[in-house]
């Protein structure tokens, strides 16, 4: 897929993000928005899936490691066409299959339930080593919150990748600087993030914008190139990215729009959208 039509798929993920939390009253779209442009990047241009046949053995893996995010990736499988799109103003309510975490047992598309922060790390890890042992080619991807990282198993799983060389894995740090207490540096710094993942035997890719296609296209292409160690993609992006008022604000970590503010946020993705079809 061209940069400009992932950046449109982009944007219309962002909607069914606010969307669905909207319809909710419930949920994270902080964090979703501001990984909704590597969600599309690895949905629609970078792993080897088939939404028609969701559990293909040789299909490449991802682990929603900071599973409360789950509104963007529902929106990125019903886009990628997992599932309807209109099933995304479901999300939370009694009897539906998108609950508030990703459910492997209910959720096409949905290879690892989480949600528990820090234990995506291990899950993908074993999919990685299994891949190993089987002599597999499929890849796996793990996408972490930067506040995620101030939990202990993540560089416990972490160390075993890189003992092993776990050169099919990829840890991805959505480094939006922000958590559900405030600025990361302050409630429990991860920081420097580059540096720990590089003791740990990891091939490191600082990425200065996680929201810009190009820049996620040469990550990518850089991790699979990388042979012998696992990598690990830090990239730095915007908390709340394409919604004015929520952009880089903590308080918008957990916290669904009213009807004004979705109708502002709708307002201010539609605009995005009409720039996008100009270019």
């Amino acid at each position: 897929m061209e940069k400009l039509e992932l950046q449109k798929m982009a944007n219309e993920i962002r909607k069914g993000i606010v969307s669905s939390v909207h319809a909710a009253k419930a949920g994270h779209p902080g964090g979703s928005l501001s990984a909704a442009d590597v969600f599309t990047y690895l949905y629609f241009e970078e792993m080897n899936v088939d939404p028609k046949n969701p559990k293909m053995e040789d299909r490449d893996r991802f682990v929603l490691s900071k599973g409360h995010t789950a509104p963007g990736l529902y929106s990125t499988l019903a886009h990628r066409g997992y599932f309807p799109v209109e099933d995304l103003l479901t999300l939370r309510h009694i009897g539906s299959y998108l609950q508030g975490h990703p459910d492997m047992k209910h959720i096409p598309g949905v290879d690892m339930s989480s949600g528990s922060l820090g234990q995506g790390g291990s899950a993908a890890v074993g999919m990685a080593l299994s891949a190993k042992l089987r002599n597999e080619d499929y890849r796996t991807y793990a996408l972490f919150g930067d506040g995620e990282i101030q939990e202990g198993q993540v560089w416990e799983a972490a160390m075993f990748a890189g003992a092993r060389k776990l050169d099919n894995l990829v840890f991805i740090i959505d480094n939006n600087g922000l958590q559900i207490d405030g600025n990361i540096a302050d409630v429990c710094s991860p920081y420097p993030i580059d540096e720990k993942f590089k003791a740990f035997n990891f091939h490191v890719i600082n990425v200065a914008d996680g929201n810009d296609m190009d820049q996620l296209a040469a990550a990518f292409a850089e991790a699979k190139a990388t042979k012998g160690m696992p990598t690990a993609i830090v990239m730095k992006t915007v908390k709340g990215r394409g919604v004015s008022f929520m952009e880089n604000q903590a308080s918008w970590h957990g916290t669904a729009p009213n009807d004004e503010q979705y109708a502002v946020a709708m307002a201010d993705l539609e605009k995005a959208g009409e720039s996008l079809c100009q270019k």
